[in-house]
């Protein structure tokens, strides 16, 4: 049986379109790993964070499903209501 990793990486070196969108979306997963990670060490749960923030549970879900991209300025919320910071860092090529 193959591994997930596996079947992914085979139908991405298969497929030049699908490669070029699951690499323009790379980063946009990577922030929301990054959300969830913060909310979860914070042991804060979506419902709790979003009191914090002063929202609705279902917006917090909608920024750490992926699916759309909040604004820098939820980014900055979520990031001061977990306690910590934004920042930007140096792509390793």
């Amino acid at each position: 049986m193959k591994s997930a990793l596996a079947l992914r990486d085979k139908q991405l070196a298969a497929n030049s379109e699908l490669r070029a969108e699951y690499d323009r979306l790379g980063p946009v997963y990577e922030m929301v790993r990054q959300l969830i990670s913060a909310r979860k060490a914070a042991g804060l749960t979506q419902a709790s964070l979003a009191k914090r923030m002063g929202t609705q549970q279902s917006v917090i879900a909608r920024m750490e499903n992926g699916g759309r991209l909040p604004s820098f300025e939820m980014v900055a919320r979520y990031a001061r209501a977990t306690g910590r910071q934004i920042a930007l860092v140096p792509v390793r090529n």
